[in-house]
């Protein structure tokens, strides 16, 4: 409605100016606010909702997952390349139909978008891309430019077989084509790509959605706004982070996981920072005034005495802690009763000088 209002609200200002009318008669008119709808990935649960209840999304986004067996199951298509360079390069449906060989050059990995072909109800209509941003430079992976090198092969074997059987073929220079040569209707691809997903027997999804996804992926792959912007051919980036970008589960799952790392970092620098200043607070057991800790006393060692042996050499022995006659310091033994112990040579002079004592 919101179109309707704009278009017809343009047309009679240009009658106003010319002249055919005084006033404008839809200046007045209000028309609610349109709310595009959000792109929505089929995750788990929403598939199996949409099997139970047939419910689904207006603008869906399939999974890189889903895409992968999409693409399995649809190698043998003869638009196979078509559903490939959509899928990873997010082009629109007009610009894959509109797309020449002129436009692609496979030796250094580049496609350049230069027109549009599009419906018009029953009328094909071709001319310049959609907006003048959408003309643009793509770069191609190798495995994209092997796949259109082989979307190459058939179609110049599909010329071949048409010229031997003398079938007619009009060479356009279309990269899609027909068995004639001439350029696939966009509605027709859109009808194929319908029926190859309910075969395949995946979530539902547009073709248009598609260009979603390529953008969804790629920017679960890494790039950047401005990436994606030049990618997909828009005038703003806010269009490119609005609509074209939803955000895949995964990307969700790593920006959660880095957000819980950045704050457990936090807290384990924060009880480090609690650990250090609870320690400098803490009281030193030792000394403040610096005085020396007196030295553990070394434990005694024997002195050594020298006795001649039987050659006349002299042989250094432990000298002996005590003397037979030191009776005036006796040594008190290791037990609780506190007895006196003496060596046998002690114990001998004792008893003889008991002996010459008592006569």
């Amino acid at each position: 409605m919101q179109h309707l209002r704009t278009t017809l609200r343009a047309a009679l200002n240009l009658a106003v100016r010319e002249g055919l009318l005084d006033c404008n008669p839809a200046r007045h008119i209000e028309v609610n606010g349109y709310q595009q709808p959000h792109a929505k990935v089929w995750t788990d649960a929403r598939v199996e909702h949409w099997k139970t209840s047939g419910e689904r999304p207006p603008v869906a986004v399939w999974t890189a997952d889903h895409l992968a067996e999409f693409l399995g199951a649809v190698t043998d298509d003869s638009l196979f390349a078509f559903w490939w360079v959509t899928a990873l390069r997010g082009l629109r449906r007009g610009e894959m139909c509109g797309l020449r060989w002129a436009d692609i050059d496979l030796d250094r990995g580049v496609l350049t978008v230069e027109r549009n072909r599009t419906t018009a109800g029953y009328r094909i209509v071709e001319g310049d891309p959609k907006t003048p941003a959408g003309r643009r430079a793509i770069a191609l992976d190798k495995r994209t430019i092997q796949v259109l090198h082989a979307h190459r092969r058939r179609q110049l074997d599909r010329r071949a077989h048409a010229a031997e059987n003398r079938k007619p073929w009009t060479d356009t220079g279309y990269v899609f084509a027909r068995a004639d040569g001439l350029p696939i209707n966009p509605n027709y691809a859109t009808t194929r790509f319908r029926k190859l997903v309910q075969r395949a027997g995946l979530p539902p999804v547009r073709l248009h959605d598609l260009r979603h996804g390529a953008a969804s992926l790629a920017h679960e792959a890494g790039a950047d706004l401005k990436t994606l912007q030049d990618l997909l051919g828009h005038s703003s980036n806010v269009t490119t982070a609005d609509t074209y970008t939803s955000v895949l589960p995964e990307v969700q799952r790593r920006c959660a996981d880095a957000t819980a790392h950045l704050v457990l970092t936090a807290a384990r620098r924060t009880r480090k920072k609690i650990k250090n200043r609870a320690r400098k607070n803490r009281p030193d057991p030792r000394p403040k005034t610096g005085a020396p800790t007196p030295a553990a006393p070394l434990p005694a060692t024997k002195a050594q005495v020298s006795r001649p042996n039987r050659g006349g050499q002299p042989v250094r022995t432990a000298a002996p802690t005590s003397h037979p006659r030191d009776t005036h310091r006796p040594q008190r033994s290791d037990n609780r009763k506190g007895l006196t112990r003496v060596s046998a040579g002690q114990a001998l002079m004792i008893l003889r000088a008991r002996r010459d004592s008592n006569p």
